[in-house]
């Protein structure tokens, strides 16, 4: 009976010993729940203090029964005879039941250089600074161990870690030692999915026409309103405006060459000029107004000059 709880067994210089497991709440030590240190009876002290222990003590805890094991640290010697007081969740990752029997033994840890950790929702990472959150919990910690869980207590919310590699081994100590940490996905993280761009729709070209563009026609075209005469005849029929009449003095070169019928003859032998008509004044319903002023008052000045000239001619 000794033996099995709280005795040691004679295994030379190592410590090897089977203790009831109890949480450390029974001896209202709280502050244990965030750290990997269990309670040992004070006959363990004796024992290890006449063995060849390594320093910082490190113990490998096992549930024979379901075969799962852990690493942990020693914080004080006060436990009652036979049972070892261990951290809840120390407890829970080796599926242990309050009274069960548990294995402790001692161990030589190397010193860790790196430990990949898994949060199990990504609420860990969300905080401002997860990285100094877990530097200043593992200071609590002796070791770690590949497959362990460990809790961290974060403004009054608890955040679940995995072990999930460690280096150089699957147990190491974090004692006084410079490990580097890195993180994986937390459990619950979910990759999110890329949405493949949307191509944009291809417009169809318009074919090329192969008739002539048409000419567009232009909006304004001078002089196309109706003509009117002065003298209140009706305009002939034309095409377009009547010509200018032309001077005096070019209508008695042109009729200088024959003698109108039943005038005499001048006395050099040229036959007097024919007494020419008033030219109407056309005015162009779509014109401009002032040229078609200009041009009356020059048709105007012509035929006076033409009266004047004209009884000259007869004497």
């Amino acid at each position: 009976m000794f033996g099995m709880f709280g005795g040691f067994g004679l295994g030379g210089g190592s410590f090897d010993s089977n203790y009831r497991a109890y949480p450390v709440s029974f001896i209202d030590k709280g502050d244990a729940e965030h750290a990997d240190k269990v309670f040992l009876p004070p006959s363990a002290l004796d024992r290890l203090a006449s063995l060849n222990i390594e320093y910082p003590m490190l113990f490998k805890v096992e549930n024979r029964k379901t075969g799962r094991s852990t690493h942990c640290g020693v914080l004080e010697f006060i436990a009652d005879e036979g049972h070892v007081y261990l951290p809840y969740w120390m407890m829970q990752n080796l599926a242990l039941e309050e009274g069960e029997i548990v294995n402790l033994k001692s161990a030589s840890l190397p010193k860790g250089t790196y430990v990949k950790l898994q949060p199990h929702t990504t609420d860990f990472i969300d905080i401002t600074n997860p990285k100094a959150v877990l530097e200043t919990t593992l200071r609590n910690f002796s070791c770690l161990t590949v497959g362990d869980q460990i809790t961290i207590n974060y403004n009054n919310r608890q955040y679940f870690i995995d072990i999930v590699e460690a280096k150089p081994q699957a147990a190491i100590s974090v004692i006084e030692t410079d490990c580097e940490v890195d993180f994986a996905p937390p459990l619950d993280y979910v990759e999110p999915t890329r949405s493949e761009p949307t191509p944009a729709p291809v417009q169809e070209q318009p074919a090329e026409s192969t008739s002539e563009p048409e000419v567009a026609e232009p909006s304004f075209v001078p002089f196309r309103g109706a003509a009117q005469r002065l003298d209140g005849k009706a305009p002939s029929p034309s095409t377009g405006p009547p010509a200018p009449s032309t001077s005096a003095a070019s209508g008695s070169r042109s009729s200088s060459g024959a003698a109108a019928p039943g005038r005499p003859p001048s006395s050099n032998g040229a036959a007097p000029a024919a007494p020419k008509q008033k030219a109407g004044k056309v005015i162009s319903a779509g014109g401009n107004r002032l040229a078609a002023k200009q041009a009356a008052a020059k048709e105007q000045k012509v035929c006076m000059v033409y009266v004047v000239v004209s009884p000259s001619v007869w004497l």
